[in-house]
């Protein structure tokens, strides 16, 4: 029994013949832009992965921040 996997599930559901004609071991003359392609879902995820990282950097200057604030303000009133 072939296993099933979920990329094999996406072509399907995307592309019927795309998936039929990957099962019958067709190669596909458009390799040019599929590796294009690639590239580009690459270079997203890098910046996907970036901008986590500078969210999380932002939210630790903010919490920075505040702890500052709230120093100043306490020695203020002492």
């Amino acid at each position: 029994m072939k296993i099933v996997r979920a990329s094999e599930i996406g072509t399907y559901v995307y592309c019927r013949r795309a998936w039929w004609y990957d099962r019958q071991g067709l190669v596909r003359e458009n390799q040019a832009e599929l590796a294009g392609g690639s590239r580009i879902h690459e270079q997203h995820g890098q910046r996907v992965a970036v901008s986590g990282c500078l969210r999380s950097l932002a939210l630790v200057l903010l919490l920075a921040g505040m702890v500052m604030l709230t120093v100043i303000l306490v020695q203020a009133l002492v």
